[in-house]
Parts: C-alpha cells; sequence; structure tokens
C-alpha cells in the first residue's frame, strides 16, 4: 500500500470542498430563481438568500471535512503484557 502525500490528501479535500460547495450554491441558486419568479414576484431576495445558504452549507461542510481527526484503521493489534515491577516505597528509593 502505497503512503499518499500530506499534500495530496490536502488538495482532495480542498477540491471536493470546492465542488461541494458549488453545487450547494447552485443548487440555493435554482430554488431561489424559482421561489423568485412564482412565489415572490421577481423580488431578488430570494436568489440572494438561496445564494448565501447553499454558500454556508459548503463552508459549514468543508469545515467540518478539514478539522475531523485523522482515523487509523488498525489491521493488526498487539496486545504486549504488563511486565511485573518490585514495587519499591519512596523511603527506600533515596
Amino acid at each position: 500500500m502505497a503512503a499518499s502525500k500530506s499534500e495530496d490528501v490536502l488538495g482532495e479535500k480542498w477540491d471536493r470542498c470546492v465542488a461541494d460547495t458549488l453545487i450547494k450554491m447552485g443548487g440555493g441558486l435554482a430554488l431561489g430563481v424559482v421561489f423568485s419568479a412564482i412565489v415572490f414576484k421577481r423580488r431578488p431576495w430570494p436568489v440572494i438568500f438561496g445564494l448565501g445558504t447553499g454558500m454556508g452549507m459548503g463552508y459549514s461542510n468543508c469545515q467540518h471535512e478539514f478539522n475531523e481527526p485523522f482515523l487509523v484503521k488498525a489491521d493488526k493489534i498487539i496486545i504486549k503484557p504488563k511486565t511485573a515491577t518490585p514495587e519499591t516505597p519512596a523511603a527506600e528509593a533515596k
């Protein structure tokens, strides 16, 4: 198994974040246009609200992806037995 470089992992995360944010902004724009045309008599605020909501959702997803801890999958776990150590009182150690 080849180890991937940290900058490659970071680049992949950025690519996913940008793509996810653009998709969410596009969906917000589309819904904003539909609601603006049908319900709100061609007012601009539903379009702006849709874009802002999509951007906020994308930002939140990116923040979560960058802050998640690196989870290491344990393929093989080796348990070492504890070694018996003689207990010495603090007075004898001096």
